[in-house]
């Protein structure tokens, strides 16, 4: 959390960034869109410095020999790690854009922060407001109409968007499970398509404990949209349960905080 209290963008912002060099190609840059399933643009860096951003829509007319400090958007829009994910929100929102570089008060690139990071802030716990901020971010974002319902799910229907869960983690689920105090799960109903939005501890010990339906709120979009969160879950091969790891290694970041803070 920030000094406000506020989640902030450097709490849900991906750190790993692929970037483009200012005189990489417009041919080069090219076939790494077309080559890729989710990515449509890149920010161009020199060194760490974010320099400017190039989109699919900046290449189309470009000759294929151009290099992109010729053919990038040099006014480009950006979140600082420090900013309240509400206000890179309603910037995403406003904007029309997919995703935001997130840079630090030297303009190094730090990460990038997306509409799907955004939607993924509004599910830290699975109560009805949170649901009904979901909600009314996914209309507001894809432009869509969606409506909540409250059911029973099949795990096996599932598909996960997020590919690892931390084993310490777990063992708290199964207490909870244990004593039916297990919080229900987030699921985005998209045309057929069940995306696991909040959850994936808690399904997780479910399938080791053979349990085969939980409780969820679920999400129902009127029509099919494409989010961004479906399109992280196929570029990282997730179709199932099976398919998010287990974490044994580390702890779990909310525990890494709280051992910090013991520590000090």
């Amino acid at each position: 959390m920030g000094n406000s209290g506020k989640p902030t963008v450097r709490e849900y912002m991906t750190r790993d960034v692929s970037t483009v060099e200012l005189d990489d190609t417009v041919e080069t840059v090219s076939r790494r869109i077309a080559e890729s399933d989710g990515f449509s643009g890149f920010p161009v860096t020199d060194g760490r410095h974010v320099e400017g951003f190039v989109s699919a829509r900046d290449l189309l007319l470009a000759e294929e020999y151009e290099p992109m400090f010729r053919v990038m958007s040099e006014d480009i829009v950006v979140a600082h790690p420090d900013m309240a994910i509400q206000d890179a929100a309603r910037v995403i929102l406003r904007s029309g854009l997919q995703k935001l570089p997130v840079v630090d008060d030297a303009g190094h690139l730090v990460g990038i922060i997306s509409n799907a990071d955004v939607v993924r802030s509004q599910i830290e716990r699975a109560t009805p407001d949170k649901v009904d901020n979901l909600t009314q971010t996914l209309e507001r974002i894809h432009g869509v109409d969606a409506h909540e319902e409250r059911r029973e799910v099949s795990l096996a229907d599932l598909t996960p968007t997020q590919t690892t869960v931390y084993a310490d983690e777990l063992e708290g689920r199964k207490y909870e499970l244990e004593r039916g105090l297990a919080e229900p799960l987030v699921v985005i109903d998209n045309h057929g398509q069940l995306l696991l939005a909040d959850g994936h501890h808690r399904v997780k010990a479910a399938q080791r404990a053979g349990i085969e339906e939980m409780d969820a709120y679920v999400i129902v979009l009127d029509e099919p949209v494409s989010l961004g969160m479906a399109e992280t879950a196929a570029e990282s091969g997730l179709e199932r349960i099976d398919d998010i790891d287990v974490v044994d290694y580390a702890h779990h970041p909310l525990v890494e905080t709280t051992h910090r803070l013991q520590e000090e």
